[in-house]
């Protein structure tokens, strides 16, 4: 029926201003809300996220959509196998890639407090499942040096091994071979196996 209440409005026949002061209010919420979300978006975009390989080689930088921003390598790259560089580079863009959601996360409650919890929770379970969480990063190998600096100094040398044992003689060793007289590797043809000195 005319001037009856509908959606939320009271007595609008009855009192016309009221009504208009009631729109008034909330036209003014709808905008400081719309300026809240358009704040919260602005600082969403410029979000940049930045991860690090755990050797340090690699460095990757990512925005809030998880585009890659920036990419950096040290000359330690130069020593990798391609297909190591790319595992690197990806493992390293996934770890940059899964906080976030929760930096998204923290700009919607600096900007929107407790309103649309629903829907953020909706947005940022999306955001969850595109970008997981990353195990966290295994220590790196340390480097093998082609130098050798020796023992260090709480660490005993290690002795050199043993002499071997001299060979067991068994119960018939071979005999010593005869020294030959001295006369006999003398080189004379003058005298005989007979020479007597004394015999005319």
């Amino acid at each position: 029926m005319p001037g009856e209440s509908r959606g939320g409005f009271a007595a609008i026949g009855a009192d016309p201003e009221e009504a208009e002061r009631r729109i008034q209010e909330w036209a003014k919420s709808f905008e400081e809300k719309a300026q809240r979300y358009q704040a919260m978006q602005a600082e969403t975009e410029q979000l940049r996220l930045t991860a690090a390989s755990p050797d340090g080689r690699i460095k990757v930088t990512v925005r809030a959509d998880g585009s890659v921003t920036d990419l950096e390598f040290t000359d330690k790259v130069r020593s990798m196998q391609p297909s190591e560089l790319a595992a690197q580079i990806l493992s390293t863009m996934h770890r940059a890639q899964s906080d976030i959601a929760n930096k998204v996360g923290e700009t919607m409650s600096a900007h929107l407090g407790d309103e649309d919890l629903e829907t953020r929770t909706m947005m940022l379970d999306n955001l969850r499942q595109r970008f997981p969480e990353q195990p966290a990063d295994e220590p790196a190998e340390p480097e093998v040096s082609s130098t050798w600096d020796g023992p260090a100094d709480d660490e005993e040398p290690t002795p050199p091994p043993p002499p071997p044992a001299p060979p067991v003689a068994g119960p018939n060793p071979p005999a010593a071979p005869k020294k030959r007289p001295a006369f006999e590797d003398e080189d004379d043809d003058d005298f005989g196996p007979d020479f007597d000195p004394l015999r005319d």
